[in-house]
């Protein structure tokens, strides 16, 4: 298969290292596959994660990037979902194994197979071969299989589109599944990346949305974004007088938590799903609280391809972005440094030409 070689950041070890330019290697798009320039490309905490190896499982070299926005370069010859020229996505899987029932049912993102679905970047989710790796979207070019690739709608501004690929449809898929709308009352805990997209998706869904942080600076913020009411978490009283009001709670924490503090804010039968960690809790669960009212703690990871296109959709429709900075390729380390220091306003987006067009 012909290679050519493309301009990347990348980790070669370690993200205390610092993401480096380096160069890797793409290859002509099989007949099922699209060729895409990447114009931006979204900085997800996750990607901080994976240079960082904090969950034990990172291929080196690492190219991260699984929000991609980008214009089709070539087409395969047997694709006929999109033409050279069009504006599309690419969110946080490239493949799967197609075959296992979650695949079958359009829910690729909880693909049985033996290795799971393949991630944008960083190979298998489950790797057993340690010498196949993929490289995201901190690159110049990247070839996809046409049948996960999604479609950016017009209406969006194709900057802020990319978080949409993991930001927006991992929060909107549990909104989705918890059937959330009106009527509903939703807590979303956490105003950051995730949790900015998730009061803006509940409130358009038709819910009463409280948007709950530890940090009185974000009021201002997350009542701009559409929350009907903004809970301090470090205030105890107005946490116990919040106990048992909520239909759903949305957790986007990206970090070990204890999750005792949010368990009495939901009501009988009332769920709580965290969407931002893929570790374990802080504290075990106190189930006296989850017992006693019925209440069910769970988990959900990114969204199909049905949902991305979804909630791309319904975005357009109901003028919604998240909020983002467009930084350039080569101020990665410093945004990396932010996000490590809790010192970012919601998401980064990285102008792949300032790559591109680097000397």
């Amino acid at each position: 298969m012909e290679a050519y070689k493309v301009k990347a950041y990348g980790a070669t070890n370690s993200i205390f290292n610092g993401l480096k330019e380096m160069e890797i290697e793409r290859y002509a798009p099989k007949p099922d596959e699209l060729h895409i320039e990447v114009l931006y490309c979204g900085v997800c905490h996750s990607d901080l994660h994976q240079a960082k190896n904090d969950w034990m499982n990172t291929i080196y070299p690492c190219v991260p990037g699984h929000e991609v926005v980008g214009r089709v370069k070539e087409v395969g010859s047997t694709v006929t979902k999109y033409k050279v020229g069009d504006l599309v996505g690419v969110g946080c899987m490239v493949d799967s194994c197609g075959s296992c029932e979650p695949c079958t049912h359009g829910e690729e993102n909880y693909c049985e197979g033996p290795v799971s679905w393949t991630a944008t970047y960083n190979g298998y989710m489950k790797p057993q071969n340690k010498d196949f790796n993929t490289f995201g979207g901190y690159s110049t070019d990247i070839v996809v299989k046409e049948s996960f690739v999604l479609r950016i709608p017009e209406a969006l501004n194709i900057e802020a589109a990319a978080p949409i690929l993991c930001a927006g449809v991992t929060t909107f898929a549990p909104l989705k599944h918890w059937n959330v709308g009106p009527g509903t009352s939703v807590g979303v805990v956490g105003i950051g990346g995730l949790g900015h997209m998730a009061v803006q998706l509940a409130r358009a869904l038709g819910a009463t949305v409280t948007a709950i942080t530890q940090d009185e600076k974000k009021r201002e913020a997350a009542e701009q974004l559409g929350a009907h009411e903004v809970l301090i978490s470090s205030d105890s009283k107005a946490m116990e007088a919040h106990e048992s009001q909520y239909d759903f709670i949305l957790i986007t924490i990206p970090d070990a938590f204890d999750i005792n503090t949010y368990v009495k804010l939901a009501k009988r039968n009332g769920v709580l799903t965290t969407v931002g960690l893929l570790g374990p809790y802080k504290l075990p669960v106190n189930n006296m609280e989850v017992a006693m009212h019925r209440r069910s703690i769970s988990g959900s990871i990114i969204g199909s391809i049905a949902e991305t296109q979804e909630v791309l959709d319904f975005c357009a429709e109901h003028n919604i972005a998240p909020e983002v900075q467009v930084i350039n390729m080569q101020d990665i380390n410093e945004a990396f440094d932010k996000m490590l220091d809790n010192d970012v306003r919601f998401r980064y987006v990285i102008d792949m030409a300032t790559l591109k067009n680097a000397e």
